[in-house]
Protein backbone atom coordinates (compact mmCIF):
# COMPACT_ATOMS: atom_id res chain seq x y z
CA UNK A 1 0.00 0.00 0.00
CA UNK A 2 1.20 3.64 -1.13
CA UNK A 3 1.77 5.73 1.60
CA UNK A 4 -1.65 8.32 1.16
CA UNK A 5 -1.57 11.00 3.89
CA UNK A 6 1.88 12.32 5.99
CA UNK A 7 1.58 11.96 9.41
CA UNK A 8 -1.02 9.55 11.73
CA UNK A 9 -1.34 9.40 15.50
CA UNK A 10 -2.03 6.70 17.77
CA UNK A 11 -3.64 7.60 21.41
CA UNK A 12 -2.07 4.70 23.40
CA UNK A 13 0.25 1.45 23.35
CA UNK A 14 -2.54 -0.86 24.17
CA UNK A 15 -2.96 -4.02 21.81
CA UNK A 16 -5.87 -2.42 20.10
CA UNK A 17 -3.16 0.73 19.51
CA UNK A 18 -0.29 -1.17 18.02
CA UNK A 19 -2.62 -3.27 16.00
CA UNK A 20 -3.76 -0.32 14.57
CA UNK A 21 -0.19 1.25 14.26
CA UNK A 22 1.36 -1.42 12.04
CA UNK A 23 -1.67 -0.95 9.81
CA UNK A 24 -1.39 2.58 9.47
CA UNK A 25 2.53 2.46 8.88
CA UNK A 26 1.47 0.70 5.78
CA UNK A 27 -0.93 4.24 4.67
CA UNK A 28 1.51 7.10 6.36
CA UNK A 29 4.48 8.23 6.05
CA UNK A 30 5.04 8.57 9.40
CA UNK A 31 3.41 7.30 12.51
CA UNK A 32 3.52 8.24 16.61
CA UNK A 33 2.10 6.28 19.12
CA UNK A 34 1.58 8.27 22.35
CA UNK A 35 1.30 6.10 25.48
CA UNK A 36 0.50 7.65 28.86
CA UNK A 37 2.26 5.43 30.95
CA UNK A 38 5.88 4.43 31.20
CA UNK A 39 6.37 1.38 28.82
CA UNK A 40 8.23 -1.20 31.00
CA UNK A 41 10.46 -3.93 29.62
CA UNK A 42 8.89 -6.19 27.01
CA UNK A 43 7.99 -8.97 29.57
CA UNK A 44 7.01 -7.01 32.91
CA UNK A 45 3.26 -5.98 33.71
CA UNK A 46 2.34 -2.35 32.36
CA UNK A 47 0.92 0.11 34.74
CA UNK A 48 -2.03 0.91 32.38
CA UNK A 49 -3.33 -2.36 31.89
CA UNK A 50 -4.05 -3.56 35.51
CA UNK A 51 -6.09 -6.86 34.30
CA UNK A 52 -2.54 -7.79 32.68
CA UNK A 53 -2.42 -9.86 36.08
CA UNK A 54 -4.99 -11.45 35.51
CA UNK A 55 -6.10 -14.45 32.91
CA UNK A 56 -5.88 -13.33 29.75
CA UNK A 57 -7.44 -15.28 26.64
CA UNK A 58 -6.27 -14.68 22.65
CA UNK A 59 -9.73 -16.75 20.99
CA UNK A 60 -8.04 -18.34 17.78
CA UNK A 61 -9.82 -15.65 15.62
CA UNK A 62 -7.14 -13.25 17.56
CA UNK A 63 -4.07 -15.01 17.04
CA UNK A 64 -5.12 -15.34 13.22
CA UNK A 65 -5.37 -11.88 12.81
CA UNK A 66 -2.03 -10.63 14.75
CA UNK A 67 -0.41 -13.27 12.51
CA UNK A 68 -1.10 -11.38 9.67
CA UNK A 69 -0.30 -8.78 11.11
CA UNK A 70 2.87 -9.82 12.19
CA UNK A 71 3.95 -12.94 10.51
CA UNK A 72 5.56 -15.64 12.39
CA UNK A 73 4.04 -13.94 15.66
CA UNK A 74 3.16 -17.39 17.16
CA UNK A 75 6.90 -19.12 16.37
CA UNK A 76 7.76 -16.00 18.39
CA UNK A 77 6.03 -16.14 21.37
CA UNK A 78 7.02 -19.88 21.54
CA UNK A 79 10.86 -19.53 21.21
CA UNK A 80 10.19 -17.20 24.14
CA UNK A 81 8.65 -20.24 26.35
CA UNK A 82 4.74 -19.72 25.05
CA UNK A 83 2.84 -22.86 24.60
CA UNK A 84 1.12 -24.03 21.58
CA UNK A 85 -1.40 -26.36 21.18
CA UNK A 86 -5.33 -27.73 20.69
CA UNK A 87 -7.85 -25.55 21.87
CA UNK A 88 -10.59 -28.72 22.26
CA UNK A 89 -8.32 -31.35 22.46
CA UNK A 90 -5.62 -30.28 25.37
CA UNK A 91 -8.40 -27.52 27.37
CA UNK A 92 -10.63 -28.31 29.72
CA UNK A 93 -14.03 -26.28 28.76
CA UNK A 94 -16.75 -26.55 31.33
CA UNK A 95 -20.16 -25.06 30.82
CA UNK A 96 -23.36 -25.64 32.69
CA UNK A 97 -21.51 -28.44 34.73
CA UNK A 98 -20.71 -30.48 31.98
CA UNK A 99 -17.00 -30.77 30.43
CA UNK A 100 -16.77 -30.23 26.55
CA UNK A 101 -16.26 -33.56 24.80
CA UNK A 102 -12.21 -33.57 24.11
CA UNK A 103 -10.90 -33.85 21.01
CA UNK A 104 -8.48 -33.07 17.86
CA UNK A 105 -9.55 -29.75 16.30
CA UNK A 106 -8.48 -27.19 14.15
CA UNK A 107 -8.67 -24.73 16.55
CA UNK A 108 -5.06 -23.80 17.73
CA UNK A 109 -4.46 -21.53 20.58
CA UNK A 110 -1.40 -19.97 21.88
CA UNK A 111 -1.13 -19.89 26.01
CA UNK A 112 1.05 -16.76 27.21
CA UNK A 113 1.33 -13.97 29.99
CA UNK A 114 -0.11 -10.68 28.76
CA UNK A 115 2.74 -8.49 29.25
CA UNK A 116 4.68 -11.29 26.96
CA UNK A 117 2.39 -11.15 24.15
CA UNK A 118 1.59 -7.26 24.25
CA UNK A 119 5.84 -6.68 24.80
CA UNK A 120 6.16 -8.77 21.57
CA UNK A 121 3.85 -6.77 19.79
CA UNK A 122 5.42 -3.57 21.26
CA UNK A 123 8.76 -4.34 19.56
CA UNK A 124 7.05 -5.65 16.63
CA UNK A 125 5.98 -1.93 16.02
CA UNK A 126 8.93 -0.18 17.26
CA UNK A 127 11.12 -1.98 14.55
CA UNK A 128 9.15 -0.34 12.08
CA UNK A 129 11.24 2.56 10.69
CA UNK A 130 8.47 5.11 10.18
CA UNK A 131 6.99 4.45 13.52
CA UNK A 132 7.98 6.10 16.67
CA UNK A 133 6.13 5.16 20.37
CA UNK A 134 6.64 7.93 22.86
CA UNK A 135 5.71 7.07 26.21
CA UNK A 136 4.59 9.38 29.53
CA UNK A 137 2.63 11.10 27.06
CA UNK A 138 -0.81 12.49 27.51
CA UNK A 139 -3.35 13.39 25.06
CA UNK A 140 -5.65 16.73 26.90
CA UNK A 141 -7.81 16.84 23.98
CA UNK A 142 -8.13 17.76 20.22
CA UNK A 143 -7.83 20.03 17.89
CA UNK A 144 -10.00 20.77 15.09
CA UNK A 145 -8.94 21.73 11.79
CA UNK A 146 -9.31 25.15 10.69
CA UNK A 147 -11.89 24.46 7.80
CA UNK A 148 -13.61 23.05 10.80
CA UNK A 149 -14.99 19.82 8.90
CA UNK A 150 -12.42 17.61 11.45
CA UNK A 151 -9.77 16.87 13.52
CA UNK A 152 -6.40 18.50 12.34
CA UNK A 153 -4.21 17.25 15.35
CA UNK A 154 -4.22 16.88 19.07
CA UNK A 155 -3.14 18.24 22.62
CA UNK A 156 -0.45 17.06 24.54
CA UNK A 157 1.41 17.30 27.57
CA UNK A 158 4.92 15.33 28.44
CA UNK A 159 4.24 13.64 31.79
CA UNK A 160 7.92 13.54 32.39
CA UNK A 161 9.59 16.67 32.41
CA UNK A 162 6.31 18.19 32.86
CA UNK A 163 6.33 20.62 29.75
CA UNK A 164 3.78 22.86 28.67
CA UNK A 165 1.17 21.95 26.76
CA UNK A 166 1.51 21.18 22.57
CA UNK A 167 0.00 20.24 20.04
CA UNK A 168 0.80 17.37 17.55
CA UNK A 169 -0.87 17.70 14.01
CA UNK A 170 -1.86 14.56 12.19
CA UNK A 171 -3.99 14.14 9.49
CA UNK A 172 -5.30 11.42 11.06
CA UNK A 173 -5.75 10.65 14.97
CA UNK A 174 -6.55 7.30 16.74
CA UNK A 175 -8.29 6.90 20.23
CA UNK A 176 -6.98 3.71 21.11
CA UNK A 177 -6.99 4.39 25.16
CA UNK A 178 -9.37 1.76 26.28
CA UNK A 179 -12.53 1.66 28.84
CA UNK A 180 -11.62 5.64 30.20
CA UNK A 181 -11.51 6.58 26.38
CA UNK A 182 -12.49 10.63 26.60
CA UNK A 183 -13.29 10.55 22.68
CA UNK A 184 -16.98 11.22 23.68
CA UNK A 185 -16.39 14.52 25.91
CA UNK A 186 -13.83 15.82 22.90
CA UNK A 187 -16.52 14.73 20.56
CA UNK A 188 -18.50 17.40 22.19
CA UNK A 189 -15.91 20.00 23.00
CA UNK A 190 -15.31 20.21 18.66
CA UNK A 191 -19.85 20.41 18.50
CA UNK A 192 -20.56 17.05 17.86
CA UNK A 193 -22.64 14.67 19.23
CA UNK A 194 -21.92 12.32 21.84
CA UNK A 195 -22.16 8.61 20.94
CA UNK A 196 -24.84 6.63 22.45
CA UNK A 197 -24.12 3.71 24.79
CA UNK A 198 -25.70 0.39 25.61
CA UNK A 199 -24.47 -0.52 29.16
CA UNK A 200 -25.24 -4.35 30.82
CA UNK A 201 -24.24 -3.87 34.24
CA UNK A 202 -22.84 -7.14 35.49
CA UNK A 203 -20.71 -6.66 38.59
CA UNK A 204 -18.13 -9.36 38.39
CA UNK A 205 -15.36 -9.45 40.94
CA UNK A 206 -12.32 -11.72 40.04
CA UNK A 207 -8.92 -12.49 41.90
CA UNK A 208 -5.84 -13.54 40.42
CA UNK A 209 -3.47 -15.85 41.43
CA UNK A 210 -0.28 -16.99 39.79
CA UNK A 211 1.44 -20.73 40.80
CA UNK A 212 4.19 -23.10 39.63
CA UNK A 213 3.23 -25.71 36.89
CA UNK A 214 4.46 -28.85 37.27
CA UNK A 215 4.39 -31.82 34.78
CA UNK A 216 1.71 -34.16 36.46
CA UNK A 217 -0.80 -31.06 36.43
CA UNK A 218 -4.21 -31.69 34.63
CA UNK A 219 -2.60 -34.79 32.79
CA UNK A 220 -0.48 -32.15 30.63
CA UNK A 221 -3.62 -30.22 29.49
CA UNK A 222 -2.79 -26.75 29.54
CA UNK A 223 -5.95 -24.80 30.27
CA UNK A 224 -9.16 -24.77 32.43
CA UNK A 225 -12.27 -22.65 31.92
CA UNK A 226 -15.03 -23.22 34.58
CA UNK A 227 -18.08 -21.04 33.19
CA UNK A 228 -20.68 -19.53 35.76
CA UNK A 229 -24.21 -21.31 35.87
CA UNK A 230 -27.24 -19.14 37.26
CA UNK A 231 -27.64 -21.18 40.09
CA UNK A 232 -23.81 -20.85 41.19
CA UNK A 233 -22.67 -17.57 39.83
CA UNK A 234 -19.03 -17.67 40.48
CA UNK A 235 -16.37 -19.35 38.05
CA UNK A 236 -12.84 -20.02 37.38
CA UNK A 237 -10.02 -20.24 34.68
CA UNK A 238 -6.10 -21.31 34.81
CA UNK A 239 -4.20 -20.91 31.48
CA UNK A 240 -0.40 -22.07 31.02
CA UNK A 241 2.12 -19.30 30.54
CA UNK A 242 5.65 -19.15 30.05
CA UNK A 243 7.80 -19.82 32.68
CA UNK A 244 6.09 -23.35 33.83
CA UNK A 245 3.53 -21.02 35.72
CA UNK A 246 0.31 -21.06 36.21
CA UNK A 247 -2.27 -18.22 35.84
CA UNK A 248 -5.69 -18.53 37.94
CA UNK A 249 -8.28 -16.42 37.80
CA UNK A 250 -11.39 -17.06 40.29
CA UNK A 251 -14.71 -14.61 39.59
CA UNK A 252 -18.16 -14.17 41.17
CA UNK A 253 -21.12 -11.97 39.59
CA UNK A 254 -23.46 -9.91 41.32
CA UNK A 255 -21.22 -8.95 44.80
CA UNK A 256 -19.97 -12.69 45.42
CA UNK A 257 -16.00 -11.82 45.46
CA UNK A 258 -13.53 -14.48 45.68
CA UNK A 259 -11.00 -13.20 48.54
CA UNK A 260 -7.73 -12.05 48.75
CA UNK A 261 -6.49 -14.32 51.48
CA UNK A 262 -4.73 -17.13 50.59
CA UNK A 263 -6.74 -19.77 52.08
CA UNK A 264 -9.87 -18.27 51.44
CA UNK A 265 -8.99 -18.35 47.47
CA UNK A 266 -8.27 -21.74 47.53
CA UNK A 267 -11.28 -22.51 49.48
CA UNK A 268 -13.16 -20.26 46.77
CA UNK A 269 -12.07 -22.81 44.06
CA UNK A 270 -13.40 -25.47 46.14
CA UNK A 271 -16.83 -24.47 45.53
CA UNK A 272 -16.85 -23.91 41.85
CA UNK A 273 -18.87 -26.44 40.35
CA UNK A 274 -16.24 -28.65 39.09
CA UNK A 275 -13.04 -29.44 41.29
CA UNK A 276 -9.82 -29.46 38.49
CA UNK A 277 -8.84 -26.06 39.65
CA UNK A 278 -9.32 -26.53 43.11
CA UNK A 279 -7.18 -29.73 43.07
CA UNK A 280 -4.30 -28.28 41.46
CA UNK A 281 -3.70 -25.19 43.57
CA UNK A 282 -4.77 -26.55 47.12
CA UNK A 283 -0.89 -27.84 46.71
CA UNK A 284 0.60 -26.00 43.81
CA UNK A 285 3.75 -23.82 45.02
CA UNK A 286 1.93 -20.24 44.49
CA UNK A 287 4.37 -17.40 43.24
CA UNK A 288 2.45 -13.84 44.62
CA UNK A 289 -0.02 -12.78 46.29
CA UNK A 290 -3.69 -12.70 45.43
CA UNK A 291 -4.66 -9.63 43.59
CA UNK A 292 -8.60 -8.62 42.59
CA UNK A 293 -9.96 -6.28 40.47
CA UNK A 294 -13.78 -5.75 39.68
CA UNK A 295 -15.11 -4.84 36.61
CA UNK A 296 -18.82 -3.27 37.32
CA UNK A 297 -20.15 -3.06 33.10
CA UNK A 298 -19.99 -3.66 29.71
CA UNK A 299 -20.19 -0.65 27.55
CA UNK A 300 -20.65 -0.56 23.60
CA UNK A 301 -20.50 3.17 22.09
CA UNK A 302 -22.13 3.43 19.13
CA UNK A 303 -19.93 5.20 17.21
CA UNK A 304 -21.70 3.78 13.87
CA UNK A 305 -25.23 5.65 14.74
CA UNK A 306 -23.61 8.80 14.80
CA UNK A 307 -24.63 10.80 12.09
CA UNK A 308 -21.67 13.73 12.07
CA UNK A 309 -18.65 12.51 12.90
CA UNK A 310 -15.28 14.42 12.04
CA UNK A 311 -12.78 13.70 9.26
CA UNK A 312 -9.13 12.62 10.56
CA UNK A 313 -10.35 10.69 13.78
CA UNK A 314 -11.26 7.47 14.86
CA UNK A 315 -12.18 5.14 17.97
CA UNK A 316 -10.79 1.54 18.08
CA UNK A 317 -10.77 -1.17 20.61
CA UNK A 318 -12.42 -0.82 24.25
CA UNK A 319 -13.13 2.52 23.48
CA UNK A 320 -15.52 1.15 21.50
CA UNK A 321 -16.91 -1.51 23.67
CA UNK A 322 -15.51 -3.06 26.60
CA UNK A 323 -16.80 -6.40 26.91
CA UNK A 324 -16.95 -8.69 30.43
CA UNK A 325 -13.41 -9.99 30.36
CA UNK A 326 -14.92 -13.21 31.76
CA UNK A 327 -15.07 -14.30 27.66
CA UNK A 328 -11.34 -13.05 26.86
CA UNK A 329 -12.78 -11.06 23.70
CA UNK A 330 -11.15 -7.71 23.70
CA UNK A 331 -7.66 -8.50 22.47
CA UNK A 332 -9.36 -10.13 19.46
CA UNK A 333 -11.55 -7.95 18.39
CA UNK A 334 -9.28 -5.35 18.66
CA UNK A 335 -6.97 -7.04 15.92
CA UNK A 336 -9.56 -8.01 13.80
CA UNK A 337 -10.51 -4.56 13.79
CA UNK A 338 -7.26 -3.47 12.58
CA UNK A 339 -7.56 -5.78 10.15
CA UNK A 340 -11.00 -3.92 9.03
CA UNK A 341 -9.20 -0.62 9.24
CA UNK A 342 -6.32 -1.53 6.86
CA UNK A 343 -8.85 -2.96 4.25
CA UNK A 344 -11.00 0.32 4.65
CA UNK A 345 -7.44 2.17 3.99
CA UNK A 346 -7.18 0.19 0.81
CA UNK A 347 -10.13 0.77 -0.54
CA UNK A 348 -9.77 4.80 -0.13
CA UNK A 349 -9.13 7.45 2.38
CA UNK A 350 -12.70 9.66 1.67
CA UNK A 351 -15.64 8.59 3.96
CA UNK A 352 -13.39 6.40 6.19
CA UNK A 353 -14.66 6.81 9.28
CA UNK A 354 -18.23 6.33 8.73
CA UNK A 355 -17.15 2.76 7.02
CA UNK A 356 -14.46 1.76 9.29
CA UNK A 357 -17.32 2.12 12.03
CA UNK A 358 -19.67 -0.16 10.24
CA UNK A 359 -17.08 -2.74 10.15
CA UNK A 360 -16.24 -2.10 13.29
CA UNK A 361 -20.05 -2.63 14.83
CA UNK A 362 -19.81 -5.72 12.36
CA UNK A 363 -16.95 -7.36 14.33
CA UNK A 364 -18.21 -6.49 17.74
CA UNK A 365 -22.03 -7.43 17.01
CA UNK A 366 -20.98 -11.09 17.84
CA UNK A 367 -18.91 -11.14 20.80
CA UNK A 368 -20.98 -8.70 21.98
CA UNK A 369 -24.37 -11.02 21.42
CA UNK A 370 -22.19 -13.56 23.10
CA UNK A 371 -21.46 -12.04 26.36
CA UNK A 372 -24.91 -10.50 27.05
CA UNK A 373 -26.81 -13.67 25.80
CA UNK A 374 -24.77 -15.47 28.68
CA UNK A 375 -24.67 -12.68 31.38
CA UNK A 376 -28.43 -12.11 30.78
CA UNK A 377 -28.71 -15.94 32.20
CA UNK A 378 -28.21 -14.23 35.75
CA UNK A 379 -31.50 -12.76 37.01
CA UNK A 380 -29.98 -10.53 39.02
CA UNK A 381 -28.48 -8.73 36.27
CA UNK A 382 -30.87 -6.16 34.03
CA UNK A 383 -30.87 -6.22 30.67
CA UNK A 384 -33.36 -6.98 27.92
CA UNK A 385 -34.22 -10.98 27.48
CA UNK A 386 -35.74 -11.24 24.44
CA UNK A 387 -37.54 -13.97 23.18
CA UNK A 388 -34.21 -15.13 21.47
CA UNK A 389 -32.39 -14.37 24.18
CA UNK A 390 -34.62 -16.59 26.45
CA UNK A 391 -34.61 -19.40 23.56
CA UNK A 392 -30.71 -19.20 23.22
CA UNK A 393 -30.14 -19.44 26.71
CA UNK A 394 -32.68 -22.66 26.71
CA UNK A 395 -31.33 -24.03 23.88
CA UNK A 396 -27.62 -23.52 24.97
CA UNK A 397 -27.94 -25.34 28.10
CA UNK A 398 -29.37 -28.68 26.35
CA UNK A 399 -26.24 -28.03 23.93
CA UNK A 400 -23.67 -28.34 26.60
CA UNK A 401 -25.29 -31.46 28.21
CA UNK A 402 -25.44 -33.12 24.71
CA UNK A 403 -21.49 -32.19 23.89
CA UNK A 404 -20.51 -33.72 26.68
CA UNK A 405 -20.08 -36.86 24.32
CA UNK A 406 -20.54 -35.75 21.17
CA UNK A 407 -17.06 -34.06 19.78
CA UNK A 408 -18.60 -32.56 16.87
CA UNK A 409 -20.95 -29.98 19.13
CA UNK A 410 -17.95 -29.27 20.83
CA UNK A 411 -15.85 -28.13 18.20
CA UNK A 412 -18.79 -26.17 16.62
CA UNK A 413 -19.38 -24.24 19.93
CA UNK A 414 -15.14 -23.32 20.76
CA UNK A 415 -15.68 -22.43 16.58
CA UNK A 416 -17.95 -19.64 17.71
CA UNK A 417 -16.85 -18.41 20.99
CA UNK A 418 -13.22 -18.30 19.69
CA UNK A 419 -15.22 -15.90 17.02
CA UNK A 420 -13.84 -18.17 14.42
CA UNK A 421 -18.21 -19.07 12.91
CA UNK A 422 -21.57 -17.50 13.72
CA UNK A 423 -23.59 -18.26 16.46
CA UNK A 424 -26.43 -19.20 14.09
CA UNK A 425 -24.43 -22.14 12.72
CA UNK A 426 -25.14 -23.95 16.51
CA UNK A 427 -28.63 -23.41 15.33
CA UNK A 428 -28.77 -25.39 11.85
CA UNK A 429 -30.68 -28.43 11.91
CA UNK A 430 -27.62 -30.79 11.81
CA UNK A 431 -26.45 -29.25 14.68
CA UNK A 432 -29.97 -29.14 16.75
CA UNK A 433 -30.56 -32.90 15.28
CA UNK A 434 -27.64 -33.75 16.93
CA UNK A 435 -28.20 -31.46 20.44
CA UNK A 436 -31.96 -33.86 20.55
CA UNK A 437 -30.35 -36.91 20.16
CA UNK A 438 -27.77 -36.43 22.98
CA UNK A 439 -29.85 -35.27 25.23
CA UNK A 440 -32.54 -38.10 24.44
CA UNK A 441 -29.52 -40.60 25.27
CA UNK A 442 -28.35 -38.88 28.44
CA UNK A 443 -31.58 -38.33 30.09
CA UNK A 444 -31.97 -41.98 29.72
CA UNK A 445 -29.35 -42.71 32.01
CA UNK A 446 -29.40 -39.82 34.50
CA UNK A 447 -30.61 -40.84 37.89
CA UNK A 448 -33.57 -38.49 38.44
CA UNK A 449 -31.84 -36.90 41.81
CA UNK A 450 -29.24 -35.67 39.43
CA UNK A 451 -29.51 -31.90 37.62
CA UNK A 452 -26.97 -29.96 35.28
CA UNK A 453 -23.73 -28.69 37.39
CA UNK A 454 -23.87 -31.74 39.88
CA UNK A 455 -20.92 -33.51 41.16
CA UNK A 456 -23.14 -36.80 39.61
CA UNK A 457 -23.71 -35.79 36.55
CA UNK A 458 -20.27 -34.46 36.12
CA UNK A 459 -18.86 -38.15 36.42
CA UNK A 460 -21.35 -39.61 34.12
CA UNK A 461 -20.45 -37.08 31.72
CA UNK A 462 -16.82 -37.86 31.77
Amino acid sequence: MQPIREHAVVLGASMAGLAAARVLADAYERVTVLERDALPGATAHRKGVPQSRHAHGLLAAGRAALEELFPALTDELVANGALFGDLQAESRWYNAGFRLCPAPSDLQAVAVSRPLLEGGVRERVRALANVRVVDRCAAAGLVGRPDGRGVGGVRVLGRADGGAEEVLEADLVVDATGRGSRSPLWLEELGYPRPAEDEVRIGVAYASRVYRRRPDHLDGDTAVVVAATPDRPCGGVMLAMEGDRWMVTLFGYLGLRPPTDPDGFVAFAAGLPVPDIFEVIADAEPLGEVLATRYPASVRRRYERLRRFPEGYLVVGDAVCGFNPIYGQGMSVAALEALALRDCLRASPAGLARRFFAEVARIVDIPWQIAVGADLRFPGIEGARTAKVRLVNAYLARFHLAAAADPVLGGAFLRVVNLMDRPEGLLSPAIALRVLRGNLQRTAVWPRASRPGSRTQQKEAA
